[in-house]
């Protein structure tokens, strides 16, 4: 029976959906908005409305573009929108 650490080294060497890289990309009404620039926007957003760096521990994301918003939940408690 295989080490789970021998198991995790043999998908990074071979490649996995986890370790591949990703890019995500949200379209409506020709516009395009990258994920990691959204979640920069978000992380931005929270820290400016009290959200330590530290104390990111879960981040829901909702994207609406037809309402031209993308609403966030940091940990249940923080909620806020930015701009699609």
């Amino acid at each position: 029976m295989a080490r789970k650490s021998s198991v995790k080294r043999a998908l990074e060497a071979t490649g996995s959906f986890v370790s591949a890289q990703k890019n995500i990309v949200v379209q409506f009404q020709n516009r395009d908005r990258n994920t990691d620039e959204l979640l920069k926007q978000i992380k931005e957003d929270a820290l400016s409305k009290g959200v330590s760096e530290a104390d990111f521990a879960k981040v829901d994301v909702y994207i609406k573009p037809e309402e031209n918003k993308v609403f966030y939940v940091i940990n249940d408690e923080v909620n806020g929108c930015i701009d699609f």
